[in-house]
């Protein structure tokens, strides 16, 4: 009789390498996180224990605006009585280039979003089913199985299946260090460049993420130039991720590859793409907007007739076109949501600095980068996973830890403040107090002797079991940003 574990095997051998692999990457914590979130997830009333999702990031900030236009302008859609006249014209085939004043406002929306400095033109967008699909296919366009991008560190888990799932390319990651708020140096990519070579991975590019997914900074224009420069002297290509262009507040400036090239003399353009997309910026991930700006004609060519297998579709263009064509709307949700984002970051980072909790300083993107190295039990990896199983499965957060972002310093854990209302944010803080103040209990002089005292080491235990039952929670200012937060509040914990 064939067993259990022979018949799956077979199954497995009737299946391509890519079908039967595990390339997809959901054996990350980043994604074993989502998953416990939506076993148990957070509902104030109907579960109030559930896991909170701080893994995702969504910007639900402005979600009112987007409704209130979409009432106001019925006849962008072909499925109301306003719109219903343009139904046939629009629901029949679209080829790939895709509705032109699509394109058009498009075009139009990345040059707002980067304060009118650039022009971008409408006969080189090429738009793909998300930033995903866009990813993978300037990877299809630009490199073959076994070739290499340089990535620095820490960045997205999505882009080990994005870049390399189906299209066989390897990512060389380029270590960036806490030391100096992770930017990324030429000395650093030259390394990373050397290992490369030395391990027979032919580098055919680099791409970096700015703003940073997951650190929230913005990269200066210095720093934009000499990637640029590394790139042209390498004759490698580069790959700019942009897709949170417009999440910047407070001093934060985001400047563009697109503005950096037009000051660099003999910089050679067909080395240049941009990955763009409205998931982040207009918070519309549902649309699968994604969209592709390269400045090598080859590419706009090929990634052209790629993208048929991830079209956007012709009635979400319509939509779009629409809406992005309407430039006091546009103006009023940037400005409005850059306003909502500064406030909801000030409110995380406000509790946090109020427990001793340490983030990196930056202003912009949809989360921030939280410090708990002073936490772990030892400075390994091992220890930030113990760690962030206590957190997702006792505390019930769903933070995603640095190691699967592929940070080399273990205890560094990314956590997302734009996709949920604001009582859920309130939760979400007071149970990161039930927790620490639990390690502060623990941690407390123990007498040993009538003159000196012995201090407990800080550490949690994994059987953790923490009581959120605390009534006073936020009804009386605690943790509000108009109100001081008491340096170290002690509440009851059970162990």
């Amino acid at each position: 009789m064939v067993s259990l574990a022979t018949e799956k095997k077979q199954d497995l051998n009737l299946l391509s390498r890519i079908a039967s692999g595990d390339g997809h990457g959901e054996n990350s914590s980043y994604f074993e996180g989502w998953k416990a979130y939506e076993e148990n997830p957070f509902h104030p009333i109907d579960r109030p224990d559930g896991v909170i999702q701080m893994g995702l990031a969504e910007n639900q900030l402005c979600g009112d605006l987007m409704r209130k236009w979409v009432i106001e302008h019925p006849e962008a859609s072909i499925c109301t009585e306003q719109g219903v006249n343009q139904f046939s014209d629009i629901a029949i085939f679209q080829d790939y280039h895709g509705l032109p004043e699509f394109r058009q406002a498009v075009a139009k929306f990345m040059e707002k979003t980067r304060n009118n400095r650039v022009k971008f033109d409408p006969d080189r967008i090429v738009m793909s089913g998300g930033a995903t699909g866009a990813h993978e296919t300037v990877a299809f366009c630009l490199a073959n199985p076994g070739d290499g991008f340089l990535v620095p560190t820490p960045y997205y888990p999505g882009f080990d299946r994005d870049l390399r799932w189906r299209t066989g390319v390897n990512l060389v990651p380029v270590t960036c260090h806490s030391s100096d708020g992770f930017k990324i140096t030429v000395e650093a990519l030259e390394d990373a460049y050397e290992k490369a070579l030395l391990s027979n991975i032919p580098v055919k590019g680099l791409l970096m993420t700015n703003p940073s997914n997951p650190l929230g900074t913005t990269l200066d224009r210095e720093c934009l130039k000499s990637l640029v420069n590394f790139t042209n002297e390498k004759r490698i290509h580069l790959i700019a991720d942009e897709i949170y262009a417009a999440t910047t507040f407070g001093q934060s400036e985001f400047i563009s590859v697109a503005e950096v090239i037009e000051e660099i003399e003999d910089c050679n353009r067909d080395l240049i793409h941009i990955v763009y997309s409205l998931s982040k910026d207009m918070g519309l991930p549902g649309f699968r907007v994604g969209i592709i700006y390269s400045y090598n004609d080859r590419v706009v060519q090929i990634a052209r007739k790629m993208s048929s297998f991830g079209l956007v579709s012709s009635q979400t263009q319509r939509l779009i076109a629409k809406m992005l064509s309407d430039e006091d709307f546009v103006d009023e949700f940037i400005r409005e949501s850059k306003l909502r984002l500064a406030a909801r970051h000030k409110e995380l980072t406000t509790g946090l600095d109020g427990l001793g909790i340490g983030w990196l300083k930056a202003e912009a993107g949809l989360f921030l980068w939280m410090d708990l190295r002073n936490l772990l039990k030892t400075a390994t990896f091992d220890s930030e996973t113990e760690l962030w199983r206590v957190i997702v499965h006792q505390v019930k957060l769903n933070v995603s830890p640095g190691g699967s972002f592929h940070c080399h310093e273990p205890g560094w854990f990314r956590v997302c403040f734009a996709n949920m209302d604001h009582k859920t944010m309130e939760t979400a803080l007071e149970r990161i107090r039930v927790f620490t103040s639990q390690l502060e209990e623990e941690t407390k002089p123990v007498a040993a002797a009538p003159m000196m005292a012995k201090k407990k080491k800080k550490c949690w235990q994994s059987n953790l079991r923490l009581s959120f039952s605390d009534k006073r929670r936020f009804d009386d200012g605690f943790f509000s940003p108009h109100s001081p937060v008491p340096p170290s509040p002690l509440v009851r914990a059970q162990t």
